[in-house]
């Protein structure tokens, strides 16, 4: 073995906090979460029940003990929005399990998953002694919903503001030919019908033009319901440039749905302060995202994430990015878009990687700080690997992996040998 290596392994294993499987695995992370106002929660794959239950218990003690105030997802803002007022009490779904029942796009098991569901049904009971504006919410950060939240936005104006919403039927009008939001921004990017960029950006700043009108309305759930249908025209806008970015760069695609996410962060964040809190804010998402992009081989081509973008934003010390990895095991992922979840062996972690170095710890499972002196030799950059909701173990190579600096990518990151797949409620 390389002097490297061995380097690289005693550094590792005199640092690493092996997992116990309790909550104490979790009190040097709750106690570096300090005064953050947003703590990033990652996962190596979209599809891994580790990665979900520890996701959950770090949220349950930093809810509990640090007073943060909501959980924002990589998911579709109305679909979210139902699990949020679920969670908040203030709409009539029965339970969890009917409360998740929106999430009806493909990857349904992201969210519609056991972990997901036990943890909607601890927060309602969290929250369900205190005041309606200290509940903690579950929100979407995601884009993917043009026309439900086109639909959503006629649906509040209807309440609030009729000659409103007979305008935004019209202005949203272009969209609705098909209602296929992949074919609309093919069509509109190839000059086959016109794309309605304009009408979507000229409705939603009337909207915020009527803000203050709308929200003087009778109920205790005024600014929250305006602010889910703001949120909804925002989507609207940024899902119609998206989709047509769609067919030109990978890039550009990429880059406008995390500064979407990260707007929705922002966005949300200012709504808590404005209503008295602090805007703590817990957020669920993939390695991918979460993890710093300047440090991996995304930066090469121009791509930014939703780390990066936080961490450029905030002051220093503001944010905490945790990390995910795992060398083996099950996974719940698709072999195509659009397709089946399968539960699907996952290849151990190829030479090289950060994975496989954890593996030769013979650790097992541990925590790992990395933002210390220490950690210089771990720099690299090394193979990191990172499933979505797709998982093509013939091109794992390719398909799978991307180099990586952890000490510069993640705060701090957990490790587990081999983890098993979440378990879809569909």
């Amino acid at each position: 073995m390389p002097a490297s290596e061995r380097s690289q392994l005693d550094l590792v294993r005199s640092h690493a906090q092996r997992l116990n499987g309790d909550s104490a695995d979790y009190d040097d992370v709750v106690e570096r979460a300090g005064e953050c106002s947003l703590v990033l929660i990652g996962e190596a794959t979209h599809g891994t029940h580790e990665f979900y239950q520890m996701r959950a218990d770090i949220s349950r003690r930093l809810i509990d003990e640090k007073g943060f105030e909501a959980i924002a997802v990589e998911g579709d803002w109305p679909d979210c929005y139902r699990v949020n007022r679920y969670v908040r009490g203030v709409n009539h779904d029965d339970s969890a399990l009917e409360a998740l029942g929106d999430f009806q796009r493909f990857p349904r098991w992201m969210w519609r998953n056991a972990v997901v569901e036990e943890f909607a049904g601890w927060l309602r009971t969290y929250n369900a002694d205190r005041p309606l504006k200290d509940r903690v919410g579950f929100y979407g950060m995601d884009m993917y919903s043009l026309y439900r939240s086109a639909d959503a936005v006629i649906g509040y104006l209807e309440k609030v503001d009729y000659e409103q919403a007979e305008i935004a039927r019209h202005q949203y009008a272009a969209l609705d030919h098909v209602r296929d939001p992949q074919r609309y921004g093919y069509e509109a990017a190839m000059g086959l019908r016109p794309d309605c960029s304009a009408a979507v950006r000229e409705q939603l700043c009337e909207m915020v033009a009527r803000a203050k009108d709308y929200q003087r309305n009778d109920g205790p759930t005024a600014t929250d319901d305006y602010f889910f249908a703001e949120r909804n025209a925002y989507v609207v806008a940024h899902a119609e440039t998206y989709y047509r970015a769609m067919f030109g760069s990978r890039v550009a695609s990429w880059n406008l749905r995390d500064a979407h996410m990260v707007h929705t962060l922002f966005a949300l964040q200012r709504h808590l302060q404005h209503q008295g809190g602090r805007g703590r804010i817990l957020v669920w998402a993939h390695n991918s995202h979460v993890g710093d992009a300047r440090a991996t081989d995304m930066s090469l081509g121009g791509e930014h994430n939703v780390g990066q973008l936080v961490r450029e934003r905030g002051q220093m010390g503001d944010a905490l990015l945790i990390g995910f990895t795992t060398y083996t095991g099950t996974v719940a992922a698709a072999e195509k878009w659009d397709g089946d979840v399968r539960f699907q062996r996952v290849k151990p972690a190829m030479s090289g990687s950060y994975e496989e170095l954890f593996y030769r710890t013979k650790l097992l499972g541990f925590y790992l700080p990395l933002k210390s002196q220490w950690a210089q030799p771990l720099a690299g950059p090394q193979l990191e690997r990172a499933i979505g909701v797709l998982y093509l173990p013939q091109s794992e190579r390719e398909s799978h992996y991307l180099h990586a600096s952890l000490p510069a990518q993640f705060d701090v990151v957990f490790h587990i040998d081999e983890t098993r797949a979440v378990d879809p409620l569909d």
